[in-house]
């Protein structure tokens, strides 16, 4: 029987290639993103995967999206949550409320929406995967983004107490933390850090990735490629992980 995926934020960027490993592994996938432009993109290259417009902040939406990728999947075994914005660039003194309210809504707020609906699923059928995206600012904090970098330590919390919540049911739960990941996300995060600094572009991106003992941006699909493994037989004793895919992180200060 072949695995029912559900994936937040994923038609486009890191999202949209595990999604697509997924799918090409044999998968039945279910996506929602809140980008309408993307969304359309995906459905023409993928028109077999379900793909939903919505917003990951709402209870309502959420809710409304499990109904119908669960009637159009069957049931599910992997959620993937992978929703997260940049959130602003700037030192925490500079930083609006409403801003950093909405970088951690989106960035822990809706995984706990998804995991709230998936988990009894997983309880009652004794397997399930939960996958959360977290990041290397995650591990190692993230000065003029501290929304971002909140959100992410928090991811790698909300990880850990589901594994110990869910592994007595023989589900697990897990956090991916990327590094440098290629793709025009990277690139808006190093032109604020850029003009937040007052410094070229490439100056940032050299720096992101000279903290690396393996010093290039990583590929979306190595990200997938974690994903994938996680989600697999093999992975079914790796519980309550933040695991980085970073070519090795020795340190987060880019400055």
């Amino acid at each position: 029987m072949p695995q029912r995926v559900m994936l937040t934020a994923a038609a486009r960027g890191i999202g949209r290639s595990i999604a697509k490993a997924f799918y090409e592994g044999g998968a039945l996938v279910h996506i929602c993103d809140v980008n309408e432009e993307a969304l359309s993109s995906f459905r023409e290259d993928f028109p077999e995967i379900g793909a939903t417009h919505v917003d990951v902040t709402s209870e309502v939406e959420v809710e409304n999206w499990f109904d119908e990728a669960l009637d159009d999947l069957g049931g599910l075994d992997v959620m993937v949550n992978n929703a997260g914005i940049k959130g602003p660039t700037a030192p925490v003194d500079d930083i609006d409320f409403a801003d950093w309210r909405e970088c951690l809504s989106v960035g822990i707020d809706s995984y706990f929406l998804c995991a709230r609906r998936s988990a009894p699923l997983f309880k009652d059928q004794k397997s399930g995967t939960i996958i959360n995206l977290s990041s290397t600012a995650g591990l190692f904090g993230f000065g003029n983004r501290t929304p971002y970098a909140a959100a992410k330590w928090a991811v790698i919390g909300f990880t850990k107490s589901l594994a110990i919540e869910l592994g007595p049911f023989r589900c697990t739960a897990n956090a991916i933390c990327p590094g440098t990941v290629r793709g025009d996300r990277i690139n808006r995060v190093i032109q604020s850090e850029a003009d937040v600094r007052g410094v070229p572009f490439e100056v940032v991106a050299k720096q992101m990735v000279g903290g690396q003992s393996i010093e290039r941006f990583v590929e979306p699909e190595e990200i997938a490629d974690m994903a994938l493994f996680l989600a697999s037989p093999a992975a079914r004793m790796i519980n309550g992980q933040a695991i980085a895919v970073d070519g090795h992180t020795e340190t987060f200060h880019i400055r």
